[in-house]
C-alpha cells in the first residue's frame, strides 16, 4: 500500500488559553513503526488520546484507512482495527493473564448474544497461547495478573492490544517504569510483531535508545506542535531538536 494507514490533518485541541495541540499533521503507513518524543507538556498525550476517540479535538481530519474516524468511541475503534495500551497499566489484578488476554478480545467479537453460542473462550484460545508463548509469559499464564512484577505486568498489558489482531496499536510509554534489562526485551517482542503481523504502531516513549532502535520515522512534538519528522538518523543530526529537545 502506497496510502497512509492513519493520516491525522490540523489537529487543533486547547484548554482554555493554552494549546495543547497546535495544528499537528502526520501520517502513519502501513507496517510503519512511528515514534513520537517530546518533551513532558508538549502535547503527546492529548493528540493520542485525540486520535482514540477518548477526548473530541477543536479542529482536524483524523482517517483510518481514508476514512474519517473522528468522533468515533474507543470501542468502535477497536471494532475498526485500532489497539492501545496506556501509561499505567490496565490488567485485572484478580484474573489470570491467560483471562486478561481473553477478555481483552471479546468486545471485538460480535454481540454478547452472538459470543452466548461459542466455547467459553470465546473462540480466542488459540489466540491467547501462541502470545502467550511470544510473550514468554506460558509460566505465569494460570496465575492472577496482580501477582507479577510490574515488568510482567506491563508484557500482559502490551500483549492484550494485539488480542484483536489490530491494524494499528498506539503504545503510551510501553517503557515506563520497566526494569532496564527488560526494555531490551520489549523492543525485540514488538519488532517481532511488525515483522509477523504487518501491523503498524505509534509509540509516545522518553526512553530515546528505545525510540532510536525501534522506530522507523520519529516525531517531535514540541508546544503542542511538530518541530520535525524524520528517521532516527535524521532527527539524530537536526541541530534545532538537539537545541530544544536531545540536547547536545
Amino acid at each position: 500500500m502506497s496510502h497512509p494507514l492513519l493520516k491525522v490533518s490540523g489537529l487543533r485541541k486547547s484548554y482554555g488559553a493554552i494549546k495543547a495541540v497546535n495544528g499537528v499533521s502526520f501520517e502513519v503507513m502501513p507496517g510503519e513503526i512511528f515514534g513520537v518524543i517530546g518533551p513532558n507538556g508538549s502535547g503527546k498525550t492529548t493528540m493520542f488520546n485525540s486520535v482514540l476517540g477518548q477526548i473530541r479535538p477543536d479542529e482536524g481530519r483524523i482517517e483510518l484507512k481514508g476514512e474519517s474516524i473522528a468522533g468515533l468511541s474507543p470501542l468502535a475503534l477497536n471494532r475498526r482495527g485500532v489497539g492501545r495500551t496506556f501509561q499505567t497499566l490496565q490488567v485485572f489484578g484478580k484474573m489470570t493473564v491467560r483471562d486478561n488476554l481473553l477478555v481483552a478480545a471479546q468486545e471485538h467479537r460480535g454481540s454478547l448474544w452472538s459470543r452466548m453460542f461459542v466455547p467459553g473462550d470465546s473462540g480466542l484460545g488459540d489466540k491467547a497461547d501462541e502470545l502467550i508463548d511470544l510473550f514468554r509469559i506460558r509460566h505465569v499464564a494460570d496465575k492472577p495478573a496482580g501477582s507479577l512484577s510490574y515488568g510482567q505486568q506491563k508484557l500482559v498489558d502490551i500483549a492484550m492490544a494485539f488480542m484483536s489482531d489490530p491494524d494499528l496499536v498506539l503504545l503510551d510509554e510501553p517503557c515506563a517504569g520497566v526494569n532496564p534489562s527488560l526494555v531490551g526485551g520489549i523492543s525485540t517482542l514488538l519488532k517481532k510483531l511488525n515483522q509477523s503481523r504487518k501491523g503498524s504502531f505509534v509509540v509516545i516513549e522518553h526512553n530515546m535508545d528505545f525510540v532510536m532502535d525501534l522506530c522507523h520515522r520519529i516525531m517531535v512534538m514540541v508546544e503542542g506542535e511538530v518541530m520535525a519528522v524524520g528517521t532516527p538518523a535524521e532527527i539524530r543530526a537536526n541541530k534545532q531538536v538537539l537545541d530544544a529537545y536531545l540536547g547536545s
